[in-house]
């Protein structure tokens, strides 16, 4: 008896290991993916404003008298296939990186730039990626040489980019950059597409404050039309995104009001649908991932009015 007993408990843990391991473990659909080949999609923009896809967040590509600035350089391995993609669109070297945010997904390509480029970051964005794996592991190399807090202006006349931070939200270093001549803006992930945003409360986000911190950009940034966001594969309106700030102020408004009706997280999030009047709206582009977003913005934000 003493042996099955055993013999039980060896299987049980060697089962439970296996799974565990598996878990793990990346899907075989994403191995074939990281695998697959890597295609950089380019979207003209204006003659000198290239938006690249795929592989990430949106990349913009600005082509100024002397050199290129690179926003966002999407996920590990993406870094040398968008280097090879601004060689097709012109001969001019790469001067600058800005990164919108820490993610994996838009700055982990930096590792691949040449180290004479400049990459520039809003401050709390510098101490968040001081922390990622990728950067430890080349040993520093792609990490930002130069911060800003509120407002800086790079370059002059037609080449001139402007940055801005305006408030905590997807992170607390959400960075906009502005091309004025172009009247062109990218938000990054603080407004990646008409959803409900991800929240990173690891590395400062918050559900109180963004819908504040999109009014705040929308009010602060003038003689913009035109938005490139993280990750939707059109470009938004300036009235995009006051719509969309309105959109995250009611939706904490509604949690607000849920909780003082002494309703529970869960049951808010079982109970709320997007607002009829947020027409093309969508709780996450993934499926898969739309109900864990929304329970996981209101558990969240219940935590921050406490």
């Amino acid at each position: 008896m003493k042996r099955a007993l055993v013999l039980g408990v060896l299987l049980t843990v060697g089962a439970l290991s296996l799974a565990i391991t598996a878990a793990q473990q990346p899907a075989a659909g994403g191995a074939a993916q990281a695998a697959a080949p890597k295609v950089v999609e380019v979207e003209k923009l204006r003659d000198n404003l290239f938006m690249l896809k795929g592989g990430g967040g949106n990349t913009a590509v600005f082509v100024t008298t002397t050199g290129v600035i690179v926003v966002d350089t999407k996920n590990p391995g993406w870094g040398q296939p968008i280097l090879d993609k601004i060689k097709e669109l012109t001969d001019k070297p790469v001067t600058t990186i800005v990164n919108t945010h820490t993610h994996g997904d838009h700055v982990s390509g930096n590792v691949a730039f040449p180290a004479t480029v400049d990459i520039v970051v809003q401050e709390n964005t510098k101490t968040n990626m001081e922390k990622m794996d990728i950067f430890k592991e080349h040993n520093g190399r792609g990490l930002p040489k130069r911060t800003f807090k509120d407002k800086m202006t790079i370059g002059s006349g037609a080449d001139r980019f402007d940055l801005y931070y305006f408030g905590r939200g997807h992170t607390n270093g959400d960075a906009w950059i502005v091309f004025p001549a172009l009247r062109v803006v990218h938000a990054g992930d603080i407004f990646a597409g008409k959803s409900l945003p991800l929240l990173d409360y690891n590395n400062g986000g918050t559900g109180v404050e963004i819908g504040d911190s999109l009014a705040k950009a929308h009010a602060g940034i003038k003689d913009v039309d035109t938005i490139i966001t993280g990750h939707a594969t059109v470009q938004m309106t300036w009235a995009d995104l006051a719509e969309y700030a309105q959109f995250n102020k009611d939706f904490l408004a509604a949690v607000r009001a849920g909780k003082k009706a002494g309703k529970s997280a869960d049951d808010i999030a079982a109970g709320w649908t997007i607002p009829g009047k947020y027409k093309g709206y969508v709780l996450t582009t993934n499926p898969a991932q739309a109900q864990q977003r929304l329970k996981d913005n209101v558990t969240n934000i219940f935590k921050e009015i406490q």
